[in-house]
C-alpha cells in the first residue's frame, strides 16, 4: 500500500514537471554548448578571472569527471568544473562557470541562505538515506512513532530543497552580473547565458516540487494509516 496506494497521484504533476525540467536543461545546454563565446576564453579561464577580480585568489579550480557535475566545495575552497565547462569555449561554459563562481562569492560574503543550507546539509543527507527505512519498518511493525521519525527526516530534506532555491537563483544572478560587468560576454550573448542558467534553475524548482509532493503523500498515508 505504501508504494501503490491512490495517494501516488499526488506525485504525478511534480514528476511531469521534473521530466520537463530535465529535458529543458539537456536541450538548452546542448544548444548553447555549440555556440562559441566571442571572447574565446575557456570556462576555467572565465572562472579564474572572476575569482581573482573578486579577491578570491586562494580558491583553486579543478577538473571533475562527468557531465554537468560542476560545483563549488566550500569546505576545501575548490571550484570543480566538468570537462565541457572547464575546457569549453561556449556560452554555456561561460554561464555555468560563472554560476559556480557565484557560489564562491556567496560563501565569501557569508550569504545567509547558503549558510543555512550548509548547516542543514548533513541532516538532509542522512534523511534522504534513512527516511524510507524508518517509514517502511514503521508500517511493517505498525509503529507510528517510527513513521513519524521518518517524516521528520523527510521534512529536513524538503527544507534543504526549499532553501536551495534562493541560493541557486542568487548564484545565477551574480553570474550574469559578473559576466556583464567584466565584459566577458557581449551584450547579445548575455540573454543566451541567461537561458542556460534559467533552464538549470528549473531543475531545482522541479526537485523541490517533487520533495513537497512526496511529503504531502507521506502525511496523507500516515493520517489514514493504522496508529498505535
Amino acid at each position: 500500500m505504501l508504494f501503490y496506494d491512490p495517494t501516488f497521484v499526488l506525485l504525478i504533476p511534480a514528476i511531469i514537471i521534473a521530466m520537463y525540467a530535465q529535458s529543458k536543461i539537456k536541450t538548452t545546454y546542448n544548444k548553447y554548448s555549440k555556440i562559441g563565446a566571442r571572447r574565446g576564453y575557456t570556462g576555467s579561464q572565465i572562472a579564474r578571472t572572476l575569482l581573482d577580480r573578486n579577491g578570491l585568489n586562494e580558491i583553486d579550480i579543478e577538473l571533475v569527471r562527468g557531465n554537468l557535475t560542476d560545483h563549488y566545495d566550500p569546505r576545501k575552497k575548490v571550484l570543480r568544473l566538468s570537462n565541457g565547462i572547464y575546457n569549453g569555449h561556449s556560452i554555456a561554459a561561460y554561464g555555468i562557470a560563472a554560476h559556480e563562481v557565484g557560489h564562491a562569492i556567496q560563501h565569501s560574503k557569508h550569504y545567509v541562505p547558503l549558510q543555512i543550507r550548509n548547516l542543514i546539509a548533513p541532516v538532509a543527507s542522512i534523511g534522504a538515506k534513512f527516511v524510507w527505512v524508518f517509514i517502511i519498518l514503521g508500517f511493517f511493525m505498525q509503529n507510528n512513532n517510527m513513521i513519524q521519525y521518518g517524516i521528520l527526516l523527510y521534512i529536513g530534506v524538503v527544507i534543504f530543497q526549499v532553501i536551495t532555491l534562493p541560493v541557486e537563483f542568487n548564484a545565477s544572478s551574480r553570474a550574469i552580473k559578473q559576466l556583464d560587468a567584466n565584459n566577458l560576454l557581449y551584450a547579445e550573448e548575455i540573454p543566451k547565458a541567461k537561458k542556460v542558467l534559467s533552464a538549470a534553475a528549473l531543475t531545482y524548482v522541479a526537485a523541490t516540487l517533487v520533495a513537497v509532493a512526496q511529503l504531502l503523500r507521506l502525511l496523507v498515508i500516515t493520517g489514514y494509516g493504522r496508529r498505535d
